[in-house]
């Protein structure tokens, strides 16, 4: 797409994400809306000044897998980021092995991706005795065989990546783990809050304690007491300082709950700095069995 073109877009139809085009977060946008422009950022930080700038409306962000954990940066960067959490994604991470048109399995020697991806596909690997080259990411890993044009590489990256880098699919769900899932977090600057008799809702919020006895006992109990389900607790270091914990929460709930609204007040009481960075509907894929 040229400079024209992307002048072109309006804001409000384009929601932004880290990655290259065929990255498994372009993959999520284009799933949950089809119809906006997808805009690639270099970095996490790049995503968030997009939206605060106005470039994009909306930003698509990674917060956890299921295989690889919480994803670091976005728990730092967010609470800074002045963005509030208005929906959640859950995508089945299908890696596929992608190679120049011609290519089979005994040509490939080596194969390129992301070191999260190619951990995720160590027994494949392995099998085929493939040596592996980290790169950046999935679709940049897929660009870069496409550039090559060389029979002996592969990339692992999404199905769409080889959509869009011309390249065919040799192998599909290459995964080691068949519940390799990333749950997205997506993002606004403005706070969109459903209405809790519609549908369950996730209410996402940070809080400070300080490194005492019992604090963050003390700070939790009132949704013990009442019997709120806690889907998420992280914690970590602010500034380097060891006399504090900022922890992250998700809870199943919205804060007009009566018993959410009573826990939320106990945890000020015993807290500090209570900031909700988002009430929104939780995905269907939680409540599969």
């Amino acid at each position: 797409m040229n400079s024209k073109e992307l002048k072109s877009i309006s804001p409000d139809q384009t929601i932004a994400f880290q990655g290259e085009l065929g990255a498994y977060s372009h993959l999520a946008c284009s799933v949950v809306f089809p119809k906006m422009h997808s805009l690639p950022c270099t970095s996490f930080e790049d995503v968030f000044a997009a939206v605060n700038d106005g470039i994009a409306k909306l930003a698509m962000l990674p917060i956890e897998n299921s295989v690889a954990g919480r994803v670091a940066d976005i728990h730092y960067l967010m609470p800074a980021s002045k963005l509030y959490i208005i929906g959640e994604f859950f995508e089945r991470v299908k890696h596929h092995l992608l190679t120049v048109s011609g290519a089979c399995l005994e040509d490939i020697k080596f194969v390129y991706s992301h070191a999260h991806a190619l951990g995720q596909c160590r027994n494949f690997i392995r099998t085929y005795g493939l040596k592996t080259i980290v790169t950046p990411d999935t679709a940049g890993a897929a660009a870069e065989v496409a550039l090559k044009n060389d029979k002996k590489i592969a990339a692992i990256a999404s199905k769409l990546a080889g959509q869009i880098y011309g390249l065919d699919s040799l192998a599909i769900n290459i995964e080691d783990a068949k519940h390799n899932t990333t749950r997205f977090l997506i993002m606004s600057r403005d706070a969109i809050q459903p209405d809790p008799c519609n549908a369950p809702c996730i209410t996402t919020f940070i809080f400070l304690v300080r490194n005492i006895s019992a604090a963050l006992y003390k700070a939790l109990g009132g949704f013990a007491t009442n019997g709120i389900n806690m889907t998420k607790l992280e914690s970590y270091q602010i500034n380097g300082d060891f006399s504090a914990t900022q922890f992250y929460v998700d809870i199943e709930g919205h804060p007009k709950d009566t018993k959410v609204c009573l826990a939320l007040e106990e945890l000020n009481f015993f807290s500090r700095e209570v900031r909700i960075l988002g009430v929104y509907p939780a995905h269907p894929y939680r409540f599969k069995i």
